[in-house]
């Protein structure tokens, strides 16, 4: 994996993106090692791999755990040139551009252990640089405990960073992207979700207390529900709504469009995609039951930050 930056980073971003690049590596170092240590058991697989064109990244893979079924926290560094018609799409300007971030999805075995994802980048196009990222829960059997201590978290780390993060703004736009306009119903119960952010210090800042803020966010939600029991019937709803996340993935997902079109590893991009999925042909939750509850209720956004648990 290269580390020396790309001749055609517009100098006043070199910096920032070397900073970045260390901070993503640490915080990939970091939520690994928590990870490993919730499992008991199952370590990540580490693979780094080159790109054709420029860069690279060090994928690390978690499977078959204790607690978590399939996992990936992904660092990535790549730079080169956009297609034109992908160029277009974004908002700096020539085709040049480079990407550094982290990107994970950890898929839980339990049902009653929620899925999660989080990814933080900076990205530059020519004479323009922004970051994105955010985080956001995907629940089967949602506690509400666990989804109002995960938007308070990202409450907080916003209200620290107030002059470049506004919470309201960025769990709205959360709702609103992860959302599956072909089913008409949310993913999950959101989080936080920014993106084209203008690149400042100021914005760096934010980025790394909201990486900081990861484990703080997840950890206390598995490690409560990790070793309750579960039935065969609640296994399977789980494995029928991951279809739901592996439908926002691969149509809907900049991250999955990003990666594919700049010609990254196809492995590590399709890592998010849970080990077991069920598909059933019209299938309708009983009435009044904790399935039905799950879009009837909870993936309705709400104001969860503000509740008590």
């Amino acid at each position: 994996m290269t580390t020396a930056l790309p001749p055609t980073l517009d100098a006043r971003y070199a910096g920032l993106h070397q900073a970045a690049r260390e901070y993503f590596l640490s915080l990939q170092e970091r939520i690994c090692a928590a990870l490993e240590e919730m499992d008991g058991g199952a370590r990540f697989r580490e693979d780094r791999w080159e790109r054709p064109g420029g860069g690279g990244g060090r994928t690390r893979v978690i499977a078959e755990g204790n607690v978590f079924e399939k996992g990936g926290v992904n660092f990535s560094e790549v730079f080169g040139e956009f297609p034109p018609d992908f160029a277009r799409q974004l908002p700096g300007d020539g085709l040049h551009f480079t990407a550094v971030g982290i990107s994970l999805v950890i898929h839980p075995r339990s049902p009653l252990v929620p899925t999660v994802h989080a990814n933080f980048r900076f990205l530059t196009q020519g004479s323009k640089g922004w970051f994105g990222g955010g985080a956001d829960l995907t629940p089967y059997y949602p506690y509400r405990e666990d989804v109002i201590h995960f938007h308070k978290v990202w409450k907080r780390v916003c209200q620290q960073h107030a002059a470049v993060a506004n919470y309201a703004e960025m769990k709205k736009a959360c709702d609103e992207y992860f959302y599956l306009k072909h089913r008409q119903e949310a993913r999950g119960v959101g989080g936080i979700f920014f993106d084209y952010a203008e690149a400042s210090e100021a914005m760096f800042a934010f980025v790394r207390a909201a990486g900081d803020a990861f484990l703080e966010a997840y950890l206390p939600i598995v490690q409560r529900r990790k070793d309750l029991p579960y039935t065969p019937q609640q296994r399977w709803f789980q494995e029928y709504r991951r279809g739901r996340y592996v439908e926002f993935n691969l149509i809907y997902d900049r991250g999955t469009v990003f990666g594919l079109r700049t010609q990254g590893r196809t492995e590590s991009i399709l890592m998010s995609l849970p080990p077991v999925v069920r598909y059933v042909y019209d299938y309708r939750p009983e009435p009044g039951s904790r399935e039905a509850e799950l879009t009837e209720y909870w993936l309705i956004p709400q104001n969860w930050a503000d509740m008590e648990a």
